[in-house]
């Protein structure tokens, strides 16, 4: 994504707070106060032996689709919108966390003996029905529980995972299946580049403040055919439409003086893309170092920092289940693109309350791109809401 970044840390803390991490699957409904506690935990892990992200690098694919045990923190980000023939919307995340317990290979002979762990989030947005499930795993990363490959493409937590098509798939491309079921909610999806992948950032490193090495390696697939099976309800549904794959790795966590984020990424109908992500100071000002890329139809990524984009918030939606508010509609503006969009979620409430509460969700939008009409359908992700000051509706203040 993004600023995924946040939600590792957490988890990690989490385990280390004696929280399960073998073969533990729930649906959302975590008590409140244990999200909270384990949110205040943030930074507490040790980070000793870790690589740090300080300057731009070479990305090697498809190594650098595979896992990166010398830093910390690791996702793979699925995010999509699909439908039926007949019009039947669902949006879709199946996002996986790699977290490092050490940066040293263990010798310990035993099948459990493991650097790290795995979590992983699946959700599906059936707006038909104005149902939102979603569920968590974790898992060591042994026995054949959980892992990460480069050459076959292979991210797994037990029988969820991304699986590359290698018979398809050139160094960057990246054709996979995309699979996940519980109880009576799966999908069952391949996915296909039509871009080239986008380097975020400067050449890749994703900076998230003035303090050496906060930062992420990260790159996107900001546009992937979408075609496959949903199924919900007791019920199977053809789906086609699009996906976006967000990937970053880093040993980071956010500056003191950070509370979250609102991270977008949108597929407009004019053929382009747009990633932004607004990190938000505690007083809900903006901070400087959030930014963005506008994708060109021919797949260029143009960057944008904080000052190119407008992010007005519209309204905002209560959550019944938490208490804590979230933004729900927005005006987007990009001036030197002349893009004006209004975006909204297809559903409002899509908050995952699991290990970390956050809300992340299929959303769509419309407006005007140099005078033209434009539409949007694409993700997102609002992190760090539920404590302290969220800003006022109206321009963010700079």
């Amino acid at each position: 994504m993004n600023l995924r970044f946040f939600i590792a840390p957490v988890v990690l803390s989490a385990m280390l707070a004696g929280v399960s991490c073998v073969n533990k699957a729930h649906e959302q409904g975590n008590s409140h106060e244990t999200a909270r506690s384990i949110a205040r935990t943030l930074g507490d892990a040790d980070a000793t032996g870790f690589a740090r992200a300080y300057a731009p690098r070479e990305f090697v694919f498809p190594r650098d689709h595979g896992p990166h045990p010398q830093y910390k923190y690791e996702w793979w980000y699925v995010t999509g919108n699909v439908q039926t023939a007949n019009g039947r919307h669902f949006g879709f995340q199946l996002t996986f966390f790699r977290i490092g317990l050490t940066p040293i290979a263990t010798t310990r002979p035993s099948a459990w003996a493991t650097e790290g762990i795995y979590m992983a989030h699946f959700a599906l947005s059936d707006v038909a029905s104005g149902q939102f499930h979603a569920f968590e795993r974790f898992s060591r990363a042994a026995a054949g529980l959980a892992g990460a490959n480069s050459t076959p493409l292979h991210i797994w937590l037990e029988d969820w995972y991304l699986q590359g098509n290698e018979a398809r798939r050139a160094a960057e491309d990246l054709s996979m299946r995309v699979h996940a079921a519980e109880n009576d909610v799966a999908i069952d999806l391949t996915v296909d580049s039509d871009k080239p992948i986008v380097l975020q950032g400067e050449r890749g490193l994703s900076r998230k403040s003035a303090t050496p090495g906060n930062a992420s390696y990260y790159y996107s697939a900001t546009r992937l055919r979408t075609h496959g099976v949903v199924r919900v309800g007791g019920q199977s549904f053809s789906v086609e439409g699009l996906s976006w794959l967000d990937r970053e790795w880093s040993t980071s966590a956010l500056d003191k003086e950070q509370a979250g984020w609102d991270w977008f990424a949108l597929q407009l109908s004019d053929g382009r893309e747009l990633m932004y992500y607004q990190l938000r100071r505690h007083d809900g000002t903006v901070h400087p170092f959030s930014q963005g890329t506008l994708v060109s139809v021919d797949g260029v990524g143009h960057r944008l920092s904080a000052e190119d984009v407008q992010l007005y918030v519209v309204d905002r939606w209560q959550s019944l289940r938490t208490g804590v508010q979230y933004p729900s509609r927005w005006q987007l503006r990009v001036q030197q693109a002349q893009l004006d969009l209004t975006i909204e979620p297809y559903l409002p409430n899509q908050e995952l309350d699991v290990s970390v509460r956050y809300w992340e969700g299929a959303v769509h939008g419309s407006g005007s791109a140099h005078t033209r009409a434009v539409s949007a359908s694409g993700y997102v992700e609002l992190v760090g809401y539920g404590s302290g000051r969220q800003g006022q509706l109206g321009p963010a203040v700079r």
